[in-house]
């Protein structure tokens, strides 16, 4: 049992405007973070609260887990600031809890400071899958207990595999290898003929490898790989609640945080309290691999661009025109030269590289702006002004200022193996590699050819211009995945979804 036992939870309010596009619900869904604009991820994965609103949010720093001893109890130790912090060890296969293999989750609290009238704990996800929850909840976690109200606690924590959990998910065994394999990225897969098949080769490649590097790294027990479905992360969660002695869960997730929240209450509907699903993935694409419908209101956020800049006026838009469908056919052409003659912005000093803007980068850049509208819609507006003069700078700036990317360095530390224990590098906002992990484990196997692939994108990007040729690599992550989960949920999902209107990837 948890040194801290609490009385009996009560509701969770919360409230929620649904017409803004950049609510907290539409700016959360993520296909993760953009650790470069050369790495695209779900934008249904991730919290974006914290990672294009603050620039520093790829700032590493001390996780804080590495001092604290791994327990089979719950207990909480003193962390960072205010924090409480857990480390806990758990079956690595839950379907036969017996056998030796183990893992270690990162677990954090915020408690409650109002005691007088205290009312439990509210978990958190912030999405990924592969996203943080000791990143988020140090981050966001004060944030969350503004609105759930200071007589909650709220905990999180980094799911089997991610950040300061360990053994951890890397596909590459070091960092140099993996900022090596994003330098090689081929470009959308409608940038230019037959890029698509390029594109499908290296994820087969990148499947292929990643399994080996986690097969090679198993040391006397089954692989990771087999056992970080979403199933086995909700029952992580059961364990977590028995050992705090909870009866029952109220939980708030964003993005892939929904689907975990989703498959935690089918699998133990006795147990959920409260639960607020918070940027809603489809439960039954995730779980069958399908993915065809999450982009339906992107087009709907571009056009909301063309409005709201129109509206504006040229004063506070520079990418004003008198109408409408001007706006968007500038777009369109500046999209269109970018594919035959990209913008190259020279180096400033004399250590720097270099920069040519693509059109995979800067559709790439639209598709990342839409999780913020209402902050970087007049940063976008500058850009594309910008560009259609030939100018790249205001490109460069942004996705610099903002976190978009993280400029590759190359340092002896990179070159050693990250899949040791949870040290002070452990603390990132997500781990890329957990996404093909997660998902491909969720949804089963995808058989799909080339050929097949391509007609599967081409209705993709007809049904979402703006962004579904970013999203594309999404599915394709699963391409030439082979490790198969031990332990996955393919149940009915009985919980009612309602959905704000306008999010660029859950709808």
């Amino acid at each position: 049992m948890a040194n801290e036992k609490r009385s009996p939870t009560a509701s969770l309010i919360l409230s929620q405007d649904s017409t803004q596009p950049c609510s907290l619900a539409a700016s959360c869904c993520g296909y993760g973070i953009m650790v470069s604009l050369r790495t695209c991820f779900h934008p249904c994965t991730l919290s974006w609260i914290d990672i294009i609103s603050h620039p520093t949010s790829q700032r590493r720093v001390g996780s804080g887990m590495m001092y604290i001893e791994p327990s089979e109890d719950l207990v909480w130790h003193s962390c960072f600031d205010n924090f409480k912090c857990a480390r806990l060890l758990l079956p690595l296969d839950w379907t036969d809890s017996s056998k030796p293999g183990r893992i270690t989750l990162a677990i954090i609290k915020i408690p409650a400071t109002d005691l007088s009238d205290y009312r439990g704990a509210v978990w958190t996800n912030p999405g990924g899958p592969g996203g943080s929850g000791v990143y988020s909840l140090r981050r966001n976690g004060h944030n969350l207990q503004k609105i759930v109200g200071r007589n909650h606690d709220i905990i999180s924590f980094d799911p089997r595999g991610i950040g300061a959990s360990t053994p951890r998910l890397d596909c590459w065994g070091s960092k140099q290898n993996s900022k090596v394999w994003k330098l090689q990225d081929v470009g959308l897969i409608d940038s230019h003929p037959g890029i698509l098949y390029d594109a499908y080769a290296r994820a087969y490649a990148l499947s292929g490898a990643c399994q080996e590097t986690m097969n090679q790294a198993t040391t006397g027990q089954e692989s990771l790989l087999n056992h970080v479905s979403t199933a086995s992360v909700a029952r992580d969660m059961l364990e977590i609640m028995t050992k705090m002695g909870t009866e029952k869960m109220k939980y708030w997730g964003f993005s892939y945080g929904t689907y975990l929240g989703g498959v935690f209450a089918a699998m133990y509907p006795d147990k959920v309290e409260r639960l607020v699903s918070d940027g809603n993935v489809d439960y039954l694409e995730w779980s069958t691999n399908t993915h065809t419908s999450f982009l339906h209101d992107s087009d709907k956020i571009l056009k909301a661009f063309y409005t709201y800049c129109h509206a504006a006026g040229p004063r506070l838009c520079s990418f004003y025109s008198p109408t409408t469908t001007e706006i968007s056919r500038r777009i369109s052409l500046i999209l269109s030269n970018l594919k035959t003659h990209p913008i190259i912005v020279p180096s400033v000093d004399p250590i720097s590289l270099p920069e040519i803007i693509t059109y995979s980068s800067l559709k790439r850049l639209i598709s990342a702006v839409f999780y913020r509208p209402v902050l970087l819609f007049p940063s976008l507006a500058n850009v594309l002004q910008s560009l259609e003069l030939g100018n790249g700078a205001p490109f460069v700036d942004l996705v610099s200022t903002f976190g978009m990317r993280t400029p590759f360095t190359c340092d002896c530390d990179s070159c050693h193996s990250d899949l040791g224990g949870p040290d002070e590098d452990a603390d990132i906002e997500a781990s890329d590699d957990a996404m093909a992990a997660v998902m491909c484990s969720d949804g089963g196997e995808m058989n799909d050819t080339a050929e097949e692939f391509a007609f599967y994108a081409e209705k993709l990007i007809a049904g979402a211009q703006a962004t579904g040729a970013v999203n594309v690599d999404f599915r394709m992550t699963c391409v030439g995945w082979k490790a198969k989960a031990k332990f996955r949920f393919t149940g009915a999902q009985p919980s009612l979804s309602l959905m704000i209107r306008n999010s660029p990837c859950c709808s």
